[in-house]
């Protein structure tokens, strides 16, 4: 009889936990509301976050503590534009400065990005990596134009800018939208990146487009109720949890909690192999049907599940 199960199982060691975190709300979200022609104003380049967005930031900062995952996190991964980077050190950074303060070096200085807010600490946070494959869609729309590194590592001097190769923003063109297809497939690359890093608690801080069309390929390969949770698009400051799985073994297959037993070593036949054993002599070596997991192809190395 063939079994069926609506649960699953895969080992620890192959599963990373990845927070996704949509940025806080910008300046050109309020605007684009109102008329989305205003996504093509320059005035909205490398849009910062507004005060409500910096509400939400405080929000979102007090339910991570709360419930303890701002203490779990190993890595945060940004999207070098101004409102992730706003968001990213808001909620998972180490608290505001005050200015009888110093904290060397700070995760954002004093009024970073018209925010109007206290410098922000590194003490006590995880590492903060910028990358570019977690940008918003590319093109077009000034507001996910970037600005250069340098100016950013005076913003954020505690953020880690290395990955990035340019100064200046050569990705973003004016008059070229970046295909929904290609984005989708520079997010499934970067998750297949982020699968080779040591660390197993791990926040992404990007964007919505980038996150609705990397998340609608996965939600392809999960039973139609989860994938349409996961085709969900985000809101504004909203965080979500999921379990990254290595299909490939793309990292390490060194387990960190498995234990191999057999220490001291012993006898330690299983009965169910004696008794096949015993089958298969007495049936003149003829071996019987050994049932095994059917191999399925996928277009990506790495899996999401939804928690």
């Amino acid at each position: 009889m063939e079994a069926s199960s609506s649960t699953a199982l895969y080992p620890q060691r192959r599963c990373k936990n990845i927070y996704l975190v949509r940025h806080a709300q910008g300046i050109h979200n309020v605007e684009g509301d109102k008329d989305h022609s205003a996504y093509k104003s320059p005035a909205l380049v490398d849009a910062h976050i507004t005060p409500l967005g910096w509400s939400q930031v405080d929000c979102l900062r007090e339910h991570v503590t709360k419930c303890g995952l701002a203490k779990k996190i190993e890595l945060v991964v940004v999207s070098p534009l101004m409102r992730t980077l706003q968001t990213a050190v808001g909620v998972f950074g180490g608290g505001n400065c005050t200015d009888g303060e110093s904290a060397s070096p700070l995760l954002m200085v004093k009024g970073a990005g018209h925010s109007g807010r206290q410098a922000i600490s590194s003490l006590d946070c995880p590492p903060f990596l910028a990358v570019e494959a977690c940008r918003e869609r590319l093109g077009v729309h000034p507001c996910d134009k970037r600005s250069s590194v340098t100016k950013y590592r005076t913003l954020f001097p505690a953020i880690d800018f290395s990955l990035i190769e340019n100064d200046e923003d050569v990705l973003w063109e004016p008059n070229v939208r970046e295909a929904i297809d290609v984005v989708a497939a520079r997010g499934m690359k970067f998750l297949d990146w982020l699968w080779t890093r040591e660390e197993n608690e791990i926040a992404i801080v990007t964007h919505s487009s980038f996150l609705d069309f990397t998340l609608n390929m996965y939600s392809k390969e999960c039973h139609p109720t989860i994938g349409e949770d996961m085709r969900k698009r985000f809101a504004n400051c909203e965080l979500r949890s999921m379990v990254l799985v290595d299909r490939s073994k793309l990292g390490s297959d060194t387990p960190t909690c498995d234990f191999p037993g057999k220490i001291p070593a012993g006898l330690d036949l299983p009965s169910d192999v004696a008794d096949k054993k015993q089958i298969e002599e007495a049936s003149n070596g003829n071996r019987g049907a050994v049932g095994c997991l059917e191999h399925t192809h996928m277009s990506s190395p790495t899996g999401l599940i939804s928690t």
